[in-house]
């Protein structure tokens, strides 16, 4: 299975995805750069992902900023030990809060996140969904954007429903399910079919919708 780690993947893919589907030449024409959006794998970078769950990324961002200046380090130990006060002054929901001390929880008690990276797609996406609050979308996101795996598609994700209901026509945009159907045609390289209609996204509406796809730590250095 070729990985997603370069620009040349993503234009190789994106080659091979206009030649199966026609249609997405004028999405790719209109979306202008596909950006790679790869992270290191780990505990940063998973809870970058928590955080963006159904919020703006400009909200996630600020969300990020914060969390990385009051948890230093942010490592599942330091989570553990945070004063509670310390999530909410960052702007984290208290489902979120359950899900970053779950994470914490599961990744001291041996949930190798790196490790899964390595995994078959459907075996990642089951061992990471064990873990209370973490979904499918943030598990797919997590491959796609952290594991560079070529064929995972967030169908959950409402930008994509939006973007690829826009580019095919399709009034009211597909929900999850038929969005699952649709992507079928765009495997093996459905994870940057995801990344097109993100940056179609990005052209429709003037605003970026990708999840977060950089550690916090890199964030703060940013």
């Amino acid at each position: 299975m070729r990985r997603i780690s370069s620009d040349r993947d993503i234009d190789d893919a994106l080659d091979a995805l206009v030649a199966a589907d026609r249609r997405l030449a004028a999405v790719r024409a209109a979306a202008g750069e596909v950006p790679l959006r790869l992270s290191s794998p780990g505990f940063s970078s998973l809870v970058s992902i928590v955080v963006s769950q159904q919020v703006s990324r400009t909200s996630a961002d600020a969300i990020l900023g914060r969390l990385v200046s009051l948890v230093e380090p942010l490592t599942p130990g330091a989570v553990l030990a945070a004063d509670p006060h310390l999530f909410r002054q960052a702007g984290l929901s208290r489902p979120k809060q359950a899900t970053m001390l779950a994470l914490s929880r599961a990744v001291s008690d041996g949930l190798d996140l790196d490790g899964l990276c390595d995994r078959d797609a459907e075996a990642a996406i089951t061992e990471l969904t064990v873990v209370p609050g973490i979904g499918r979308w943030t598990a797919e996101v997590y491959l796609l954007a952290c594991a560079g795996h070529p064929d995972v598609f967030p169908a959950r994700d409402v930008a994509l429903q939006s973007a690829v209901g826009a580019a095919l026509c399709i009034d009211p945009r597909p929900g999850e399910k038929a969005l699952i159907s649709i992507a079928e045609s765009w495997a093996p390289w459905r994870a940057v079919a995801a990344r097109l209609f993100w940056a179609y996204y990005r052209h429709l509406k003037g605003r970026e919708a990708a999840p977060a796809s950089q550690s916090p730590l890199n964030l703060e250095k940013n």
